[in-house]
């Protein structure tokens, strides 16, 4: 006992033996204090994502669900007489021509816009780079289209395509092509172009931002630096602001692929599908069955359709994204 106290008053000194006293240590409770923090952390995400995810999931996720729930039946949405009916609304919708026709004009309208409104935003964003007087007015004039609504521009070129009267066709006879006059909406060879024409030019303003944000934010040093190289402006496009313009070509482009798998409202006012569904599309036909056929179930097989066709296009495009980045 005698030298456990000695011990003791040595190493931690006392009055007699040393002018320094050291306190017994504190006990340690660190991970307790993390295991609390942590808590802590989780109940905050909670509070800002919990809303967020519940609106998520009651507008998209159970709507998804009740969508292929409805297309199991056969329904007309209004009386409460439900007859379950399998996958027979899919059998009958691999064998509808309008629906093929639908689908292919769907598809008519993502190769249009993937290589006509992006070539267009980035060619835009690029002239606002221009040492050009006035360029704030032309930036509102480029983002004009943009801010009109969509049934205002449906009703403006369904005047300027007018056959008697439109713009279009004036503008062919000034110059002496009196032969490619027409009804451009109802021949239903010209009717689907026309329209793509009129959604190309109302979204391209929305990628020449995209491209302007992304533009913005690249080192100024980059081409400082090019320059003191001798690189020319072809040469500082294509090996500084081309690559670097990569990921926002990619986001766009799986924007511009969805946005154009589910279009509707345009299409609906200025030709509602017609001319003998010529530019019927997937949305539009959808809508027809549901709304004007009431044919719910059937209507709902071809709006899952339109999410399983968009999920797997998508799904390729950030695989094939992933595989570039795996690559680099």
């Amino acid at each position: 006992m005698e030298n456990n106290a000695k011990k003791w008053n040595v190493e931690q000194g006392d009055d007699r033996g040393s002018s320094k006293v050291y306190p017994p240590p504190a006990p340690v409770r660190v991970d307790q204090t993390k295991k609390k923090r942590k808590k802590q952390d989780f109940w905050v995400i909670v509070g800002f994502l919990g809303p967020a995810l519940l609106i998520y999931g009651l507008y998209v996720i159970y709507s998804i669900a009740m969508t292929f729930y409805y297309s199991l039946f056969e329904w007309s949405g209004i009386d409460t007489h439900m007859v379950f009916a399998g996958l027979q609304n899919y059998i009958t919708l691999i064998g509808d021509h309008v629906f093929w026709t639908s689908l292919q004009n769907n598809f008519l309208l993502v190769a249009a816009s993937l290589l006509t409104q992006l070539p267009l935003g980035l060619i835009m964003a690029l002239l606002l780079f221009s040492p050009i007087k006035g360029m704030r007015f032309f930036r509102s004039i480029y983002f004009m289209p943009f801010l009109m609504s969509t049934v205002a521009i449906g009703i403006l070129f369904i005047y300027i395509y007018d056959g008697n009267f439109g713009i279009v066709n004036q503008i062919l006879g000034q110059l002496g092509l009196e032969s490619w006059q027409r009804g451009w909406l109802g021949n239903e060879e010209t009717a689907i172009w026309a329209v793509i024409a009129t959604v190309c030019w109302q979204f391209a303003p929305f990628y020449m931002i995209l491209f302007r944000a992304a533009i913005v934010g690249i080192p100024e040093e980059l081409y400082e630096a090019a320059e003191m190289d001798g690189a020319s402006s072809r040469k500082k496009f294509l090996k500084i602001t081309l690559p670097l313009l990569i990921p926002t070509i990619i986001t766009s482009s799986i924007l511009s692929i969805i946005g154009a798998l589910k279009y509707f409202d345009l299409i609906y006012v200025m030709t509602d599908g017609g001319p003998n569904n010529s530019t019927e599309l997937m949305a539009t036909y959808m809508y027809e069955q549901t709304f004007t056929n009431f044919n719910m179930g059937y209507g709902s097989s071809i709006s899952f359709s339109m999410f399983i066709i968009a999920l797997f296009v998508t799904l390729i495009i950030i695989v094939f994204d992933q595989k570039r980045k795996g690559a680099n």
